[in-house]
């Protein structure tokens, strides 16, 4: 079976309208699947027990931002494969992509690795799915998702961080792209100290990337990395949420009439025309 990215996209639609399945249910078009990436925090009151906290604050955390509520999430090893596809860069390709500067660069195999905001792909997923409270192709409620994931549950007062990474892998039609994902929670005395934690965990982060195609022999390309934080009072309890779903596309976001593979040539903002979302 030959995996053009064409194929690819051809093959990661669902069998619902308007809701995006977690990759591997029944009822797909193909064996290509979707990546889209979040991050997010939360936080509840500190009144319950520290089992019923974690619950609820990692449902508010998913819930923030793109919506992934109420879904049966599965962690699982964190890569983009090769009958894979990145939302928001391959297909829908966020405006912002290739217009961007590198925040800073990485040593990998001896060269300079741009890093770039992952800003874009976390609007990009966030402009699929949607929010909370204004939904558009969210996941199945309910449904089975395959994750890259991971999260960090803390009592206040701290600050709750979450940080997503995604490389690129300069061939794609040999290696998949990696994601790193880390969470964790840091008390500061201030702003700066804040800021300066928060840089050198990014740079920590692109070493790791680095590091991870080194040991296997993988060159990539490029990385978008960021962060999501939260300062969490005394008396609450907060969770960061990193994720990066595994999905198929409901059928309502195919612009009608077009085949999924349309979406390679389309920016974020025509598709969001194409299918009449405002």
């Amino acid at each position: 079976m030959e995996l053009t990215r064409r194929a690819i996209v051809d093959g990661a639609v669902g069998p619902f309208d308007d809701y995006c399945d977690g990759y591997g249910n029944a009822g797909a078009s193909g064996v290509g699947y979707i990546s889209a990436l979040t991050l997010s925090t939360g936080k509840v009151e500190k009144k319950y027990d520290d089992v019923l906290e974690g619950i609820v604050s990692y449902d508010r955390a998913e819930a923030n931002g793109a919506y992934i509520g109420q879904i049966n999430m599965i962690a699982a090893s964190s890569f983009c494969g090769l009958n894979g596809a990145v939302w928001g860069y391959d297909i829908a390709r966020h405006d912002a992509i290739g217009a961007q500067e590198p925040m800073f660069t990485a040593e990998h195999f001896g060269e300079a690795l741009p890093v770039y905001s992952v800003d874009p792909l976390l609007d990009a997923a966030e402009r699929l799915f949607g929010k909370n409270e204004s939904r558009r192709f969210p996941l199945l409620p309910g449904a089975h998702v395959i994750c890259a994931t991971k999260s960090a549950t803390v009592p206040g007062p701290t600050t709750v961080w979450s940080t997503i990474a995604l490389a690129i892998a300069a061939d794609r039609d040999r290696d998949s792209s990696l994601f790193i994902e880390d969470c964790g929670h840091f008390e500061v005395s201030g702003e700066t100290e804040a800021v300066e934690r928060l840089s050198t965990m990014l740079s920590n982060v692109a070493t790791s990337v680095a590091l991870c195609g080194e040991d296997q022999g993988v060159r990539y390309e490029k990385v978008f990395a960021g962060f999501r934080t939260e300062a969490i009072p005394e008396g609450y309890v907060g969770c960061a949420l990193t994720c990066a779903p595994y999905l198929v596309l409901a059928k309502n976001a195919i612009p009608n009439g077009q085949p999924p593979s349309s979406l390679l040539d389309l920016s974020l903002t025509d598709w969001e025309a194409a299918i009449g979302l405002e």
